[in-house]
C-alpha cells in the first residue's frame, strides 16, 4: 500500500534529522494517513478511502465528499477517487 493520500496526492517528503551537534542524516516525513469511510449524498453510498488528516478537514470544510470532489483536480486524485468523482457527476447530470 503506497503512502499517498487518495484525495490530495500528498506523499512522503525527505529532509534531514539534525542532532544537537548539528550532524545531519537523511529521513522521511510521512503524511498522516487514516483509513476513513466517507458517504456520498448524491449516490447514497459509502466509500473507504485512505486520506490524510488535512484532507479530512478539507472535506468537512467544503461540505462533504461530493463538494470536495467537484472542486478537486483530476491529476491529484487516485484512480478510485476519480471513479467516484465521475459516478457523482453522472448521477448529478441525470437528476
Amino acid at each position: 500500500m503506497s503512502r499517498v493520500c487518495e484525495l490530495t496526492g500528498k506523499g512522503p517528503m525527505t529532509g534531514n534529522t539534525v542532532s544537537h551537534a548539528n550532524n545531519k542524516s537523511r529521513r522521511r516525513f510521512l503524511p498522516n494517513l487514516n483509513e476513513v469511510t466517507l458517504i456520498s449524498d448524491v449516490l447514497g453510498q459509502s466509500f473507504k478511502l485512505r486520506i490524510s488528516a488535512a484532507a479530512l478537514r478539507t472535506v468537512d470544510h467544503r461540505g462533504g465528499l461530493d463538494a470536495f470532489l467537484a472542486k478537486a483536480k483530476d491529476d491529484e486524485l487516485s484512480a478510485a477517487a476519480l471513479k467516484i468523482k465521475k459516478e457523482i457527476a453522472k448521477a448529478q447530470a441525470a437528476a
